[in-house]
């Protein structure tokens, strides 16, 4: 899946979530408040300041609203900021006709993801709502505590199943997903929906032909 038409960091279309807040809670609210904001949310940004440590939506909402001073939960604006955001959700076409076809091949199917900087869990599993039954194990930056290419999060997977982490597939589109598999030691299958190299598949159904 992914957000359609957004990039590959958000930073853009940070003020347009805090704008949000300040109009749903009906807050005065300085340039300048908005703008220290802005940076402390870009610092936190690890397509900006790497990171592999994940921190909450909770604990970074609080962090950079706190000089706000408004008389609103911070759940609430966490809810308000990604709803200003008005993400669109393009599952690809091949998603769930593959997913369907490994389940019943009896293929066991886990996701690995991280997840959008300050955007919670249960914001995103919304959004993969679809996918969502097709999935054995759900595992999010958020779950495993770290973000790749750190490979917590498939080693939780391996144990979860009781294998080997060397017998997993892990299938992503990003250079951080290659490294991620090759910290993990497991078989790795880069999709590149566009600009395809050789080694590489365009879409899911390559996948059912290689596994």
């Amino acid at each position: 899946m992914q957000y359609a038409g957004m990039p590959v960091s958000w930073v853009d279309y940070y003020y347009q979530g805090f704008d949000s807040i300040i109009q749903k809670s009906n807050s005065s609210i300085s340039k300048e408040a908005v703008k220290e904001s802005l940076q402390m949310l870009k610092e936190f940004n690890p397509r900006i300041h790497y990171r592999e440590i994940e921190y909450s939506a909770v604990f970074i909402f609080t962090k950079i609203l706190e000089h706000w001073h408004i008389d609103i939960p911070v759940q609430s604006c966490i809810d308000i900021f990604w709803e200003g955001l008005k993400l669109e959700v393009e599952i690809y076409s091949d998603t769930l006709d593959v997913l369907q076809k490994l389940k019943e091949n009896g293929y066991v199917i886990a996701t690995l993801t991280d997840l959008p900087n300050a955007m919670p869990d249960e914001i995103f599993k919304r959004d993969i709502s679809k996918l969502l039954g097709f999935f054995d194990y759900y595992v999010s930056s958020s779950v495993a505590g770290y973000r790749k290419p750190n490979c917590k999060g498939l080693q939780m997977i391996a144990e979860k199943f009781d294998i080997p982490i060397t017998e997993l597939v892990f299938v992503g589109d990003e250079e951080k997903d290659r490294k991620t598999a090759f910290n993990a030691n497991c078989k790795f299958v880069q999709i590149q929906r566009t600009n395809k190299k050789d080694e590489n598949i365009s879409s899911l159904y390559e996948l059912l032909e290689i596994l």
